[in-house]
């Protein structure tokens, strides 16, 4: 399929003009209910009708018998019933549905589902729609106002994800906001009975909104197609997959979860090197990766040289060991680089070698300017193919104005600026959990995020993102 039939085809599912919501109750709160009022606190501006055999109304909103009595055709349906109701309604659509999100379980994750999730397929397509699920939680598009998870912004970001997990995918939502990602959209996709990730990963790198592609997957239903796709684009699109199933444990777990026939880890291993998509083994792993992507822009020449600034001689040492067993070299600067650091004549305890370390009283140095100069050195001498900067903000508490920290943030901005396309820059925030210092936390993560900053909370978190940052990097750097 062609880029604009791509488009075409899952423009409704993601910008749906007219959403049905099947199994909302009249008398009760239940899931379709929560679905529709997510929505509509969201702010989702098209017509939303409830499916009810015999209510005239439910929450407000006129109620239709069945999605062939709405009054106009239905892009998305929301449909969350016992499962052998689902087939004979979705025949009955008779070509007035286009995208079907079953909820519902009970399909092909167990033995006595699998006839009826065949017979699922079968009433979707003789009603010319197009299934997704069964077995997951639904989908979220902030550009067309639809969600399933409860959030709080409506941010149109540039973060695609594909979830076989529904619970995953609330996670990944969850912690994404958290820690400063924006999603063009998430959708849960279960069992794949129909609509398979392969067609959602073409839609995403196709998609002039999404930059970022994440997917969790335990399927190897479509593999074939999926490197394929992935072949084809070339790493034009970076790619994340957090794969479930990659053990003995975790394909027996993968089977009972979705019905899924997991595959051969070793596959997914030359998938990833044969294609350039990052393979990442933990859900913390994956949101940070996908951080990373979203806020750096991959360079030419694959990231190798780091330099550690910040407070925090053991956090130093200890990261320059970690990002060692990652291939990303901590080394001193040469001789040059060193004379002119030291010319600056810093307090003592302040060591200039790479890690730089400079304890609190050196950062709130001229109300923390003094990083500036600092930074410009390394930048102008070291020229490192990035720089961590990371601060305890628990050692800045009684100790250094407000400001210090707003102050070490400009500095680096600037220094920035003044050497674009250099080094990445990334962030690490640490603290020891105190509520107040957590919120400060948060409102500075805020800051850096929306300046294009990569926020992480312990050294290990970006070590890992920038690992998979250089490896999409090595990969288009190998391939042209």
């Amino acid at each position: 399929m062609n880029k604009n039939n791509v488009l075409q085809a899952f423009l409704p599912l993601f910008e749906p003009k007219t959403i049905a919501v099947v199994g909302a109750s009249a008398r009760s709160f239940a899931l379709p209910n929560t679905f529709m009022k997510r929505i509509r606190d969201l702010g989702y501006a098209g017509d939303i009708y409830p499916i009810h055999p015999s209510a005239p109304e439910i929450d407000g909103l006129t109620a239709y018998q069945s999605l062939a009595d709405t009054p106009k055709p239905i892009d998305y349906a929301y449909i969350a019933v016992a499962g052998g109701l689902i087939p004979a309604m979705l025949e009955a659509a008779n070509g007035r549905l286009r995208f079907a999100h079953v909820i519902s379980s009970g399909f092909g994750e167990v033995d006595e589902g699998r006839d009826l999730q065949d017979k699922l397929v079968a009433a979707a397509h003789a009603g010319g729609l197009r299934l997704i699920g069964p077995n997951c939680m639904g989908l979220f598009s902030p550009r067309g106002g639809v969600t399933f998870a409860e959030v709080g912004q409506r941010d149109v970001g540039t973060v695609g994800v594909i979830s076989q997990s529904g619970g995953l995918g609330t996670d990944i939502i969850r912690r994404g906001f958290a820690r400063g990602v924006k999603f063009s959209g998430v959708v849960t996709v279960g069992n794949c009975a129909d609509v398979v990730p392969s067609e959602l990963l073409e839609y995403y790198l196709a998609d002039a909104q999404t930059r970022v592609i994440g997917m969790y997957l335990e399927t190897a239903k479509d593999g074939r197609r999926l490197f394929e796709i992935l072949r084809t684009a070339k790493a034009s699109k970076p790619v994340v997959i957090l794969k479930g199933g990659r053990t003995q444990q975790g394909l027996a777990a993968a089977a009972s979860h979705t019905g899924s026939l997991a595959g051969d880890d070793r596959a997914w291993v030359a998938l990833s090197r044969q294609t350039g998509c990052v393979l990442v083994e933990t859900l913390d792993q994956f949101v940070d990766t996908l951080l990373m992507f979203q806020s750096l822009a991959p360079k030419p020449v694959p990231t190798t040289r780091v330099t550690l600034f910040g407070n925090g001689g053991g956090t130093s040492v200890l990261a320059t060991d970690y990002f060692a067993r990652l291939d990303l070299e901590v080394t001193p600067f040469g001789a040059d680089t060193i004379e002119r650091l030291g010319a600056l004549k810093l307090p003592p305890g302040t060591s200039i070698t790479n890690p730089v370390d400079c304890p609190v009283g050196t950062l709130q140095q001229e109300d923390g300017k003094v990083a500036e100069k600092i930074l410009d050195i390394i930048y102008a001498n070291g020229k490192p193919d990035a720089l961590v900067m990371h601060l305890n903000l628990s050692a800045f508490v009684g100790r250094a104005k407000p400001e210090v920290l707003d102050n070490l943030m400009a500095a680096a901005l600037r220094v920035q600026e003044k050497y674009p396309g250099q080094a990445h820059f990334v962030l690490v925030l640490r603290s020891d959990g105190e509520p107040a210092l957590e919120e400060r936390k948060r409102a500075f993560r805020d800051k850096a995020v929306a300046l294009g900053v990569p926020v992480y909370d312990e050294m290990s978190n970006a070590g890992h993102a920038l690992a998979a940052l250089k490896a999409h990097e090595r990969f288009i750097y190998t391939r042209n």
